[in-house]
C-alpha cells in the first residue's frame, strides 16, 4: 500500500503480535488458557508499545505459550529396572527402597489400569458395535442387553465411564444414568437415543448426564466424547498418591534417592531447596501488574523442565522460614495435596495449571518445624544412620572410585582395602551419613595425586593399608570415649538422637551442702528438666526400695549436668539415664561407662518407649559401648532393626529403674575419692 507516494512499512510491533498470534494457534493450549492468551492479544493490540503494560503483557504472553501444559514424558513401567537402579545406587536402605519399590509399583499399576466401560443398549447390532469399538481403543467394555443388566452391572462393579440408549424395556436409560451417578458421582454417562427431543435433552442433562447424542452419530464423535471425559477423569497418566518424605540425618543419601526414583521412571528430575526461603510469593509468584513480576519457582521450574510430570524434590522442608511476613510452608499445602493441585493458581499466571502429573518427593533433617498441616500430608520415610560393614561397603563401591575419577588417579588407582575405610570411619569420623568419610577419602586421594608426580610417577597402582591412613591422615581425631574411660560415680552413659543422628551424652551428678535444690545446667530443654526433676522425685519416694537415708535430701543441693553446654538440648528419653546418675551419687557406686541408657522415667517409675532406636543404637556401636539398655517396649522395634545393626551389643529390654541396677552400676560400693 502507498501512503503520499511511499510503501508503508510494517510496524516492528504488529510482527510481534503476529508472532504471538501463531504460537498461540500452534501451542494447542487448554481451552481456559487459550481463551485467556487471546484476550490478551487483544488488549496488547490496543496498548501502545511504549507503556509498560505492553511489555508485561508480551513478557505473559510467552509464558503461557511456552508452559508444558500438555507436554509429558512417557515413563519407564518396568519394576524390575527400578529395583535394578534403587540397588546399583544405593546400598543398605532395605526398608526404604521397599517401600519405594511399593510406592512406584502402584503408580505403575494405576498407569497401565485400562479404562472400563459399560455399554447399555437393547439393539443387539449397536451394542457389538460399540463394544468392539470401545475394545479396538483398549478399554475394558462390559455389555448389557437391557437397563437391568445394566444396573446389576453397576452393583457389581464401578465403571469410568457408561454409554447408555435412553429407552430399554423395564428399565431405561435415565434410570441407569441415576444409578451410576449415585453410586460414583466420578463415573460419566452418555445418554444416546433414537427419540431425540429438546425436553428429553434438557432432562438428561439436569440428572448429571455428560452428553447427549441423537441417533443416528457417528462412531468417531462418540470415541472423542469418550476420550474427553477420561482425560479430564486423569485416567491417562494423573495417579493420587501419598506424597513421600525422606527425613534423616545429613548424608544419609535423601537427595540422590529422589534422583534415582526420576532415573527409575525415566522422568526428568527438578531440585527446588526452600532452606532459607521466607516468603510465599516465591513459590507462588506476583501479580503481573507489578513491575518486574515473575511466576513462582514451581512454574519457573516445570517451564525450564519443559514437561508436566517431573519429579519433583522439595529439598530441606524443615529449613523454610516461617515469620510475621510471610510462611512459604503454606503454599505447600496446596502443592502437595493432590485434591487441590490439579488446579495449582500461580498468582503471576492467574491460571489453574495441573501439577497432579508430578511426582512430589519432598526431604528432611529434622520433623518438628514443619506444620502439622504440612506433615500431614506427606508419608515420612525415615533414613537413619549406616552402619559401619555398610559404610565400607558404599565406600568401596562409589566413594573411592569417584574420588579416583575426581582426583585424576584412573592410571594410578589407588587400592583400598576394607580395614583401611573401616580405620577412617573409626578413627576419623563420627557420623550417621557419609559426608564426612567421602572427605577423607578424598583427602588420602589428594595426597596421593601429589605423590604420584613427585615421588612414584611410575607407580601404576597403590595400596592403601590402614598402617598408610595415619600417613595420610594425620593422628586420629575420634577415640571410643565410653569403652576406655574410667567408671566413676555419679557419670551415666546416656544415648540420645539429634538432628545428625544417634550420639552418647554423659550425665554427671554431684551433691553438696545446700538448701534442698536441683540444680540443672547444660542447655537443658523444659521436657529435659521436668524429666530429672522426676527422677529425683522418684527416688527420694522410693527411698526404703533404694537402701537410702529419707533425709539425704536436706541441707543439700543436687547439681545434675549433661556436658556440651553450648549445645541446647531436650527431649524425654533422658530421664532413665538422669536416675541412674543420681542413683550412683546417693549410693556411692560407679556407673559403668560401657553401658548406655535411654527411656522415658514417669513419676510411677513406669518406663516409656522412646524413639530413634536404630540411631542409638548405631551411635553405642561406634563409641564401643558393651550393653544397651531401652524400655521393654521397645521390643518390636527391635524385630525390625537388621541383626548387623545391633551385632556385638548385648541389649538389655526393662520395664522399671529397679531392674537395671545391677547392670549399670558396679557392684561393690565405692570409697570416696578426691576425683569423683
Amino acid at each position: 500500500m502507498k501512503l503520499f507516494g511511499r510503501t508503508e512499512e510494517t510496524k516492528p510491533e504488529d510482527v510481534e503480535l503476529e508472532s504471538l498470534r501463531e504460537a498461540v494457534n500452534a501451542a494447542q493450549l487448554p481451552a481456559h488458557v487459550e481463551q485467556a492468551a487471546r484476550q490478551e492479544l487483544e488488549r496488547l493490540e490496543k496498548t501502545h508499545p511504549s507503556t509498560a503494560e505492553y511489555a508485561i503483557g508480551l513478557n505473559y504472553l510467552d509464558y503461557l505459550v511456552t508452559l508444558p501444559w500438555k507436554t509429558r514424558s512417557e515413563d519407564n513401567l518396568d519394576i524390575k529396572h527400578a529395583e535394578e537402579m534403587l540397588n546399583q545406587v544405593h546400598f543398605g536402605l532395605a526398608q526404604v527402597k521397599d517401600r519405594i519399590l511399593e510406592y512406584l509399583a502402584v503408580r505403575i499399576l494405576k498407569i497401565k489400569k485400562k479404562p472400563r466401560l459399560l455399554v447399555a443398549d437393547d439393539e443387539e447390532i449397536t451394542r457389538n458395535n460399540l463394544s468392539f469399538l470401545f475394545q479396538k481403543e483398549g478399554y475394558l467394555v462390559t455389555a448389557a442387553a437391557d437397563g437391568v443388566e445394566a444396573m446389576a452391572c453397576l452393583e457389581k462393579s464401578d465403571f469410568d465411564v457408561v454409554v447408555t440408549d435412553m429407552k430399554m424395556g423395564r428399565v431405561d436409560g435415565l434410570v441407569v444414568l441415576e444409578k451410576a451417578r449415585k453410586k460414583n458421582p466420578e463415573t460419566q454417562v452418555v445418554v444416546i437415543t433414537a427419540y431425540a427431543t429438546v425436553d428429553s435433552a434438557v432432562e438428561v442433562m439436569k440428572k448429571g448426564a455428560f452428553h447427549y447424542l441423537s441417533k443416528p452419530f457417528k462412531l468417531d464423535d462418540l470415541r472423542r466424547l469418550v476420550k474427553q471425559i477420561l482425560e479430564q477423569k486423569g485416567r491417562f497418566g494423573v495417579i493420587r498418591g501419598p506424597v513421600l518424605c525422606f527425613a534423616g540425618p545429613p548424608g544419609t543419601g535423601k537427595t540422590s534417592l529422589g534422583w534415582s526414583i526420576a532415573q527409575a521412571l525415566g522422568r526428568k528430575f527438578l531440585r527446588l531447596s526452600l532452606a532459607g526461603m521466607k516468603d510465599e510469593a516465591e513459590l507462588r509468584g506476583h501479580r503481573k501488574t507489578y513491575a518486574g513480576a515473575m511466576p513462582g519457582r514451581i512454574i519457573q521450574e516445570i517451564k525450564r523442565v519443559g514437561v508436566n510430570n517431573p519429579v519433583f524434590l522439595l529439598d530441606e522442608v524443615d529449613k523454610a522460614i516461617q515469620n510475621i511476613s510471610g510462611n512459604p510452608t503454606a503454599a505447600l499445602l496446596e502443592v502437595l495435596d493432590p485434591e487441590q493441585n490439579q488446579a495449582f493458581v500461580d498468582y503471576y499466571l492467574n491460571l489453574p495449571f495441573d501439577l497432579s502429573n508430578v511426582l512430589f518427593i519432598a526431604t528432611a533433617n529434622l520433623m518438628d518445624p514443619i506444620p502439622p498441616a504440612l506433615r500431614d500430608r506427606m508419608e515420612v520415610l525415615p533414613l537413619t544412620g549406616y552402619t559401619d560393614s555398610e559404610k565400607v561397603q558404599i565406600a568401596l563401591r562409589h566413594i573411592v572410585p569417584r574420588q579416583i575419577k575426581e582426583n585424576g588417579l584412573e592410571d594410578h588407582a589407588p587400592a583400598f582395602n576394607a580395614e583401611a575405610v573401616l580405620k577412617i570411619v573409626h578413627e576419623y569420623t563420627r557420623e550417621a551419613g557419609l559426608r564426612n568419610l567421602e572427605r577423607e577419602i578424598a583427602r588420602v586421594c589428594r595426597k596421593l595425586a601429589r605423590e604420584v608426580l613427585t615421588e612414584n610417577p611410575g607407580q601404576a597402582a597403590i595400596p592403601i593399608t590402614p598402617d598408610r591412613i595415619e600417613h595420610y591422615l594425620g593422628p586420629r581425631r575420634h577415640y571410643r570415649e565410653s569403652a576406655e574411660t574410667v567408671d566413676r560415680i555419679g557419670v551415666a552413659t546416656g544415648m540420645v538422637w539429634s538432628e545428625n543422628g544417634g550420639d552418647l551424652v554423659f550425665i554427671e551428678a554431684t551433691i553438696m551442702r545446700g538448701r534442698s535444690n536441683l540444680i540443672l545446667t547444660g542447655s537443658l530443654g523444659e521436657v529435659m528438666q521436668e524429666s530429672a526433676q522426676a527422677a529425683l522425685s522418684y527416688i527420694r519416694a522410693h527411698t526404703d526400695q533404694f537402701g537410702l537415708d529419707r533425709e539425704f535430701f536436706e541441707n543439700q543441693d543436687i547439681h545434675v549436668h549433661v556436658p556440651a553446654g553450648a549445645i541446647p538440648k531436650d527431649g524425654p528419653s533422658a530421664g532413665l539415664t538422669i536416675a541412674v546418675a543420681l542413683l550412683s551419687l546417693l549410693l556411692r557406686r560407679p556407673a559403668r561407662r560401657d553401658v548406655a541408657l535411654t527411656g522415658e522415667l514417669t513419676l510411677s517409675g513406669r518406663l516409656l518407649p522412646v524413639g530413634g532406636i536404630r540411631e542409638k543404637v548405631l551411635a553405642a556401636k561406634r563409641a564401643g559401648v558393651a550393653v544397651v539398655v531401652f524400655p521393654e517396649k521397645n521390643r518390636p522395634d527391635f524385630s525390625e532393626l537388621p541383626l548387623e545393626a545391633y551385632e556385638g551389643l548385648r541389649v538389655v529390654l526393662v520395664n522399671s529403674l529397679e531392674e537395671i541396677l545391677e547392670i549399670a552400676l558396679l557392684s561393690s560400693p565405692h570409697p570416696p575419692r578426691s576425683d569423683d
